[in-house]
């Protein structure tokens, strides 16, 4: 009982702030580019999307996404825990919600085309797969996940040695097959790819940012000069590791160091100016936070 206090505790309003802008978001993107042309979004989205095509009309929608959607939060609800269950379940309620008042209360047409790009497939599986993503990443950063086929794929993909992002792939094809087989074409299955690839691609820019910061690792003989150099250069600090050379044996420094890409060129400059034999190596990360952020 005291754990799950502390858990409720952990809930910040802020959050709420923004899940409820992230499932009406994505409702935009699916009900007003996706399901007037009967384009399939991703994972249970896609599948609710199906669902709501194959079954009589009071079967809407926004009744699968909660109907599919909150068993499988509940399922991985220990693994995952409290705020992280709580959190999606207010997002996909506010998804669905707000599909339903797209689709059924409000004045936009969304029965036949979509009321922003027509019958064009093409501008409705991009834009509809970049908003509904935008929708899909905002939750992910604030802490929740808008579809259960997530939750799934951290349970389950480990005990079937795959990766999460594997597992994403393995059921999504599997839904557009079943999609294909189900309507008798495949001209909207494939469309929808389009709709998943461009909604992957953008859950990445809003979790990880459009500018990914740069980690650098500088093997080198002289650190105390680097390092202050590159402190004075750059106003931020570095983290000098002792090591040793697998080779000669010698005594060595691994400089640790966070540049963004605008500061590579100089900073290639300052470490060949002190240091021609240093070893470096660069390589992306996706975010940089400190731990009371």
């Amino acid at each position: 009982m005291n754990g799950l206090k502390k858990s409720l505790a952990e809930l910040k309003w802020q959050n709420f702030l923004f899940l409820f802008a992230a499932g009406s978001i994505n409702a935009f993107g699916v009900t007003v580019f996706l399901a007037p042309v009967n384009l399939y979004d991703s994972g249970i989205s896609g599948t609710s999307i199906l669902f709501s095509q194959l079954t009589p009309e009071y079967m809407t929608l926004s009744l699968f996404l909660l109907l599919l959607n909150i068993p499988l939060f509940l399922f991985g609800f220990k693994k995952q825990g409290v705020t992280f269950t709580v959190y999606s379940i207010f997002t996909v309620a506010v998804y669905s919600i707000v599909a339903w008042l797209i689709t059924d209360v409000l004045p936009v047409d969304v029965s036949i085309a979509s009321p922003l790009a027509g019958e064009d497939l093409l501008l409705c599986a991009l834009f509809g797969g970049v908003i509904s993503g935008v929708g899909s990443g905002m939750t992910i950063r604030y802490g929740g996940a808008i579809d259960g086929i997530e939750v799934m794929a951290v349970i389950f993909a480990r005990k079937l040695n795959l990766t999460v992002g594997t597992f994403m792939m393995i059921y999504n094809v599997l839904l557009y097959i079943v999609c294909g087989i189900a309507i008798q074409s495949w001209i909207l299955p494939l469309y929808s790819i389009v709709t998943y690839a461009a909604g992957l691609k953008t859950v990445d820019f809003v979790v990880e940012g459009f500018d990914r910061s740069k980690e650098v690792l500088i093997v080198t003989g002289k650190p105390e000069e680097i390092s202050a150099a590159l402190m004075e250069a750059f106003e931020c600090g570095t983290t000098k590791i002792a090591a040793q050379g697998g080779y000669s044996n010698a005594e060595k420094t691994i400089i640790y160091f966070v540049v963004n890409r605008f500061q590579i060129s100089r900073m290639r400059q300052i470490i060949h100016a002190i240091d021609p034999r240093a070893f470096v190596t660069i390589s992306e990360v996706a975010d940089v936070f400190k731990a009371n952020d």
